[in-house]
């Protein structure tokens, strides 16, 4: 049961064999499993090569980096505080937060004709760094949900255990993408239909360990709160690359980096470092900021390709227009330009 110390949710009461269930532990093995094998077809799309370019010149990159440990973790601090969240629902949406992006991020930054290079370098940096900055974030926000000592509080160990997890499949990718390129269109295939075939064993899985408690999920603080966070990432990504003056492609490509976060890790460490009795429901959370986040993602895709179709034609018109007025000198003309203008070509 929750306690008014952890929680404020109302009325949430657990099963006490919650931890002893099959169900509960076929969940947190499915989770575990589909991360890393997303995370090793992750990796696959990182090439050690542009991750020097990009490192050499790493103004984009640290500005990126900023944005998504800068923006995020405060804007979950934020939010939990403006609609009174408790701790524990505060904390899980505080490390929602501090994750890293993940590989939806650089899907959009494609399909809004980011700067790939950039997206993926950033989606490496963002991952590695993830193991220092998500449990010093956690650490700091951390003392402003709770009063008296943090020990016991926050599971720093399972979440860094949980990191490392995550960083040994992707770190895997990478070296078969180095040694093994031909397999790894193949891998990366496999990684999505791995993750579309088992959301649905996943779903059935959670609605059997959870219940009627999946409801707490969709309460209008929780609503709201994921609508605002990944709205939030996209508006500052970009409204920093944009002060830094960055190109267009790099523009979009941090605005998808910083509100895209990795939800399924968020999700794994909510659900595996945290007892059950204690998270709860919670863990469903990122699923519910996934939503958001793929909602107004493709609107702000959207966005940007009928900005881009306008933006054509107008720069085609001018382009017509000078032509017009400064037509281009032929041949004949260019061998008598010595004449001036106005005067017969002597020869």
């Amino acid at each position: 049961m929750f306690t008014s110390e952890n929680t404020s949710l109302p009325n949430v009461t657990l099963p006490f064999p919650f931890r002893q269930r099959a169900t509960d532990q076929a969940l947190n093995g499915i989770l575990i499993a589909v991360l890393c094998i997303v995370m090793v077809s992750l990796g696959c799309t990182m090439e050690v090569s542009k991750i020097k370019a990009h490192l050499w010149k790493p103004k984009g990159v640290a500005i990126a980096v900023t944005a998504q440990y800068g923006i995020m973790p405060l804007t979950a601090f934020a939010l939990g505080k403006l609609f009174h969240l408790g701790p524990t629902e505060s904390l899980a949406v505080l490390i929602c937060g501090c994750c890293p992006g993940g590989n939806l991020s650089n899907i959009f930054s494609l399909a809004a004709k980011g700067d790939m290079n950039l997206s993926i370098v950033m989606t490496t940096c963002s991952t590695l760094l993830a193991l220092g900055l998500m449990p010093l974030l956690l650490y700091l926000y951390s003392r402003g949900l709770y009063k008296g000592d943090l020990q016991g509080k926050v599971p720093y160990k399972g979440i860094v255990i949980s990191l490392a997890m995550m960083l040994i499949p992707c770190t895997i990718g990478i070296f078969l993408n180095a040694k093994k390129p031909q397999y790894t269109r193949l891998i990366i295939k496999a990684g999505m239909i791995m993750l579309l075939v088992s959301s649905i064993p996943i779903i059935a899985l959670i609605v059997t360990s959870v219940g009627d408690s999946i409801f707490i999920i969709f309460s209008p603080p929780f609503l709201e709160t994921s609508a605002l966070m990944p709205f939030i990432g996209y508006l500052f990504g970009y409204m920093l690359s944009s002060f830094f003056k960055l190109s267009n492609r790099c523009k979009r490509t941090i605005c998808m980096e910083t509100g895209c976060q990795n939800v399924q890790l968020c999700s794994t460490i909510l659900k595996v470092a945290f007892a059950p009795e204690v998270i709860g429901p919670l863990f469903l959370f990122p699923f519910l900021y996934m939503i958001f986040q793929l909602g107004e993602g493709f609107l702000l895709i959207l966005a940007f390709r009928i900005h881009e179709k306008i933006k054509k034609p107008n720069g085609k018109c001018r382009k017509l227009l000078i032509s017009k007025v400064y037509p281009a000198p032929s041949v004949s003309g260019a061998a008598g330009a010595g004449s001036g203008p106005g005067l017969p070509a002597t020869g």
